[in-house]
């Protein structure tokens, strides 16, 4: 668990620290997303953006383990 956690933490801190460059990819503005927007507010669901980012994870994830 400690070992889990340290690990996700240096994550979270090199993507903060790598924001910059990061933000700039299209993630999140992908063909697929849904947003609505009105008068009144907004909704926005980025799916294809979490399916993209799921198989991306997922493979890591399946590439580390052997």
């Amino acid at each position: 668990m400690q070992r889990a956690l340290i690990i996700i933490g240096l994550a979270v801190a090199t993507i903060g620290f790598l924001w910059p460059w990061v933000s700039r990819l299209p993630l999140g503005r992908l063909p697929g997303d849904i947003r609505v927007e009105s008068a009144s507010g907004g909704f926005y669901f980025p799916i294809v953006t979490c399916l993209v980012i799921s198989v991306i994870v997922s493979l890591l994830l399946w590439l580390f383990r052997k």
